[in-house]
């Protein structure tokens, strides 16, 4: 299994066969290099988007075109984008559970919201998400943009997740303090990949305050992947 960072909170995850991007924000992300496009998202097979910000959907329809890969979301969200954009969607709630080839994907609870800027104005996309996703006998917890949120004691005995990618930025999400708090509250992860960090000033610039004991904290590097 590789999990590589696209920036911000985008992620390229190699495994079971399947490439899977989740809330690939490439362009416009100063954290990416746009040069790098095309590898980024070489060989996808599916998209994965936590909710309609920006920063997370924005890039999904062109890479579902260039690629073929299809769309994956929460279903009021993914049916407006294959409407309006005439891509191919797989729109699902959450508790459900769906099959990408030999991947698991579970959408599960996140506190945060969800829109898009239409005509410049905020429209409301269904809710913001999360996901597990299970492979080659690890779990992963993308958790999105979120809070710390009592969810996560069930999404622990539910999934039992080894691997989390969490969100430490601040502002916006959880800060590193209070992400380390819900690490260790809920989850015995053996291995943390912080995100939604570093993009902009506004943000944590470090993972400076994640103190998690037992679990291995891997500040990730944009476009260097981490093999699990």
């Amino acid at each position: 299994m590789k999990i590589t960072w696209l920036g911000h909170s985008g992620f390229r995850i190699e495994a079971a066969g399947e490439v899977l991007l989740i809330d690939p924000w490439l362009r416009g992300n100063p954290s990416f290099d746009e040069a790098r496009f095309e590898e980024a998202v070489a060989g996808a097979t599916h998209i994965l988007v936590s909710h309609a910000h920006g920063d997370h959907a924005s890039g999904a329809a062109e890479i579902a075109r260039a690629t073929g890969a299809k769309v994956v979301g929460i279903y009021d969200w993914a049916s407006w984008l294959g409407e309006t954009e005439k891509v191919e969607v797989i729109g699902f709630n959450k508790g459900g559970t769906v099959k990408l080839g030999d991947v698991a994907v579970t959408m599960v609870n996140a506190a945060h919201s969800s829109s898009a800027s239409i005509e410049g104005r905020p429209v409301y996309m269904g809710h913001e998400s999360g996901y597990m996703i299970a492979a080659e006998g690890h779990v992963i917890y993308f958790m999105g943009d979120t809070d710390v949120m009592a969810d996560m004691g069930v999404f622990a005995e539910l999934h039992d997740p080894d691997i989390g990618i969490v969100p430490i930025g601040g502002h916006f999400t959880m800060d590193p303090p209070r992400a380390a708090y819900a690490c260790r509250k809920f989850f015995k992860f053996r291995t943390i990949i912080p995100c939604h960090y570093k993009t902009f000033p506004l943000l944590a610039q470090s993972a400076e305050g994640m103190e998690v004991p037992g679990a291995r904290i891997v500040e990730p590097e944009v476009m260097k992947a981490i093999v699990i």
